[in-house]
């Protein structure tokens, strides 16, 4: 299984049920306001939660102090970080190695790093994924210390930074034991920003043409705005839907994979919608294996890029509870989507 990295400020988020609502001022954290079935978005059980200082306190920013990189000074390599001289700052300090050339990290994005972190005093690395899977966390839903956070926003896809992070941005006077940091210690992060997905991201495939006069039509807009979602005045179907409207040529999605999607709901019966990402002006991620059946299996199978049209029958969605903004026995329509595969 693979580890959860020590960068997390707080335990998983539970996935439920409950999470599908359409408030546009929520916060959408790591898929809760995903159409979700319980279970938590970790993939390991192994997980290393540290607690987020009680009060986070307003940030000033200075360019250092911060340590040398001695070696893997190239993007995307492994760095070698010599020991912190002298006194670190007592602010935030973030320093560009690699400016980068593409979308600069804003609040609500989902950004994929690499990074390596080592205390300040010792240069002892406690923590790095680069020869590993790249993190990926929505920036804004307090999925990671808010040093590490705040030293992202503003750094460019394909750039590198590197910071030193006080203990009252990282982990408070308490430390995190499990990782040998101690409530004293600063915190240096070599972090590459390898992608960054946001609000304003499409699916860009082909567009299918939608010949069913009995299904529901949906837009074939790629300007991340929500695409138009019309359900026709007929029986729904009582058997899952899932039809291409833009077809991409990425990578195959597996039901294991976790997604960066852009969706919206709406239900059969009204037209009404119930839950979109677009109104939240965020992409989303989640795991395939933890949201309603409807998706795990409409979803599997189909290509990164591409908009899907789901039509989801009660006993692939919530069945006969009511959740939220949906009725009891609803069949779901969605449009869906898929950025990526994380």
């Amino acid at each position: 299984m693979r580890r959860r990295s020590v960068l997390l400020a707080v335990p998983a988020l539970m996935l439920t049920a409950a999470g599908c609502g359409n408030d546009s001022k929520k916060s959408d954290s790591a898929a809760s306001d995903s159409p979700s079935a319980s279970g938590s978005p970790s993939t390991s059980a192994s997980a290393t939660p540290s607690a987020t200082p009680s009060a986070t306190p307003s940030t000033k920013i200075v360019s250092g102090p911060v340590p040398k990189v001695t070696s893997g000074t190239a993007f995307n390599t492994k760095p070698t970080v010599a020991k912190g001289t002298g006194t670190p700052s007592t602010d935030l300090a973030v320093k560009t190695l690699i400016p980068g050339d593409g979308t600069a990290v804003a609040s609500g994005d989902i950004v994929q790093v690499n990074y390596l972190g080592q205390v300040w005093s010792t240069a002892k690395v406690f923590d790095t994924n680069f020869g590993k899977t790249p993190y990926a966390f929505q920036t804004g839903s307090q999925a990671v210390i808010p040093g590490f956070e705040k030293a992202v926003i503003g750094a460019k896809q394909g750039g590198r930074v590197i910071t030193a992070i006080p203990p009252a941005l990282g982990y408070g006077t308490s430390g995190n034991a499990q990782a040998g940091i101690k409530g004293t210690d600063t915190l240096v992060f070599v972090i590459d920003v390898l992608n960054v997905y946001t609000g304003k991201d499409s699916a860009k495939g082909k567009v299918v043409p939608q010949t069913d006069a009995n299904l529901p039509k949906v837009g074939t807009n790629t300007d991340g705005k929500a695409p138009s979602l019309t359900v026709p005045k007929t029986k729904a179907p009582t058997k899952l839907v899932s039809t291409y409207v833009l077809e991409g040529d990425g990578k195959t999605v597996k039901a294991s994979d976790t997604l960066v999607v852009q969706y919206k709901g709406v239900l059969w019966d009204t037209g009404k919608e119930f839950d979109s990402s677009y109104s939240r002006h965020q992409v989303t991620q989640f795991p395939l294996a933890n949201v309603i059946p409807g998706w795990t299996q409409g979803l599997t199978g189909k290509k990164v890029g591409s908009r899907v049209m789901l039509v989801t029958p009660p006993a692939l969605a919530y069945k006969d509870q009511a959740n939220g903004p949906v009725p009891a026995n609803a069949t779901l329509v969605f449009s869906v989507d898929i950025i990526a595969v994380l």
